[in-house]
């Protein structure tokens, strides 16, 4: 019998392998790259084997769905039980016109709406604002008081459908807007299901969406999650979003590594103002990306899960085993998609839908294959729906628990994305916490380093983009595109004056006061911020009110 163990028999037949099969085809047929790398640029081996650490410590580092770490899911039975939610990001125009959008996708099977919105309403400018001008309605919905969020809900009762809203600096605004909508439904807060994003960290590394300094906008945050955890207890506070910095140009680690060290910054304001971790935790969520390498984003994803539970199980103490899920939405690549060959990101959008799905994911908005040309049509929004739906009922995946588990690769990649997010964080740590690190640009500069690389890859030709730089053709696309409304600015200017007209002028002005002395203590400001929206003051004004007090942000390049 011999004497060696099973992973040296293992070792020594794959270097027999090497030597000898490998060998001789390499000779006769040279492998097509002499480095290959996943998307992110990870060195990728021809070859994995158990010698490459997977059968170590499975209950430490595996485990069983629902069941710390949670690295194979956040539920016992995931897809068995019942799907992910499935989302469509959209947004355009007024209110009127993106209430018909939602309808019509609540129509064709979506479960749950997620809303964009402009950018005049995302920094806090009200639509007939100089500021505004050329960008009212064009990314997203321009909603300036709550007559806007009325209409933009007509008809869709807010207690039978999730609704995700990706708003920051102005989170706390549009989320009273949209509990005053429901309170006029008849739908108490307590009946109210979704996620507002409210990650302005994340701003001013990637987006720069911004209005207050990072001070008064960390507070905003955690008052959300003290008025949320007390009145509106089925509401996601926050979705700590990886997804803007993955957009920005990071890779795959630095997603998980920046995306969980806004966590942790988020995690310590809220207790630093007096709350209990296990009180607000469980309906912390978080928001990813899905690009196109589809193990590695797989890896992604069961690696953030697990890097996420030890932080809150050892660093915070967090006992409730809800503290210690990580829950997330996906969003397909929107900065992989090629206005070359549009009909090939259908493909795409399939590959990283898969991709979340494969991973865990709790919820899931695939892109539109016109989106690098335009906001997207009825059509193109349906193939996207339909994407998912095919994924859930046709191909099986959905079937058994974290089917991939237990790939050699897959397991080395999860294992060296998680050491690599960790060792971020910690010396994001060493640096004196997230804050400090935007402000010494080092998160910034990191995620740009890694965005020309990665763009240097494609200009050599060392990554194919197929239709970019590979399989090109002069063929322009043929594609009825889907454009916003000439008139849009006008009547929205129009809506917001007739609004000032008809309210009660000394109840807006006694409310936007009260919003300005709460912000001079240290109250909760959601109950101030929500009579004022009850009064139909609008965004632009209780931004004023409150950048009255706090001040307004400048990023600094030195």
């Amino acid at each position: 019998m011999s004497n060696l163990t099973e992973t040296e028999s293992i070792a020594s037949a794959k270097q027999r392998w090497q030597d000898g099969p490998v060998a001789k085809t390499i000779a006769r047929f040279p492998e097509q790259r002499e480095e290959f790398v996943t998307a992110s640029g990870r060195p990728v081996e021809r070859l994995y084997t158990p010698e490459d650490g997977v059968k170590d410590r499975y209950n430490e580092r595996l485990g069983f769905p629902g069941m710390y770490p949670y690295t194979r899911g956040v539920q016992p039975t995931m897809y068995r039980g019942r799907f992910w939610t499935m989302r469509q990001y959209a947004g355009f125009a007024t209110a009127e016109e993106s209430n018909k959008r939602y309808r019509y996708l609540l129509d064709q099977g979506a479960k749950g709406l997620s809303v964009a919105f402009d950018l005049p309403t995302q920094i806090g400018y009200d639509s007939d604002d100089d500021m505004s001008l050329g960008e009212v309605g064009k990314v997203g919905v321009a909603i300036d008081s709550l007559a806007d969020m009325e209409a933009l809900f007509d008809g869709i009762p807010l207690d039978q459908v999730s609704t995700s809203m990706t708003i920051n600096s102005t989170a706390s605004i549009l989320l009273a807007m949209y509990i005053a909508v429901a309170e006029k439904q008849g739908v108490t807060p307590d009946k109210l299901s979704g996620t507002i994003q409210n990650d302005i960290l994340k701003e001013y590394i990637a987006r720069g969406t911004y209005r207050f300094p990072p001070g008064p906008s960390l507070r905003l945050t955690s008052d959300i999650f003290a008025y949320c955890t007390e009145n509106v207890p089925g509401w996601n506070t926050i979705s700590i979003s990886g997804y803007h910095i993955r957009e920005a140009g990071s890779t795959a680690g630095e997603e998980i590594g920046f995306t969980l060290a806004n966590a942790v910054c988020y995690i310590e304001t809220a207790i630093k103002a007096g709350l209990k971790v296990d009180d607000f935790a469980p309906r912390l969520a978080f928001f990813f990306a899905a690009h196109s390498d589809l193990l590695e984003e797989v890896a992604k994803f069961r690696a953030a899960r697990r890097l996420y539970a030890r932080i809150m199980k050892e660093r915070f103490g967090a006992t409730n085993p809800k503290s210690q899920m990580l829950r997330f939405h996906t969003q397909t690549g929107g900065v992989t998609l090629t206005a070359q060959q549009p009909d090939n990101n259908v493909v795409r959008v399939a590959i990283q839908a898969l991709a979340a799905v494969l991973g865990g994911a709790q919820s899931l908005h695939t892109n539109s294959k016109d989106e690098a040309l335009a906001l997207p049509t009825e059509e193109s929004v349906t193939v996207a729906l339909r994407t998912q739906q095919i994924i859930a009922h046709e191909s099986g995946v959905t079937n058994t628990i974290d089917p991939l588990a237990g790939s050699f690769f897959l397991e080395k990649l999860t294992d060296d994305l998680e050491a690599e997010a960790e060792a971020i964080i910690a010396e994001i740590d060493r640096k004196g916490g997230m804050p400090t690190a935007i402000e010494q640009r080092y998160v910034q500069k990191r995620i740009e380093e890694s965005a020309y690389k990665f763009g240097q890859s494609i200009d050599r030709g060392d990554r194919v983009i197929v239709g970019v730089n590979k399989f090109a053709t002069d063929e322009q696309p043929k594609m009825d595109l889907f454009e916003v409304p000439e008139a849009t600015t006008q009547r929205q200017v129009d809506r917001v004056r007739k609004v000032r007209d008809d309210r009660d002028e000394q109840r807006v002005t006694r409310a936007l006061d009260a919003v300005g002395q709460a912000a001079q203590g240290d109250d909760n400001l959601m109950p101030p911020i929500l009579e004022a929206v009850r009064a139909y003051a609008t965004v632009g004004e209780v931004c004023r009110a409150l950048s009255g007090v706090f001040g307004e942000y400048e990023e600094s390049f030195q």
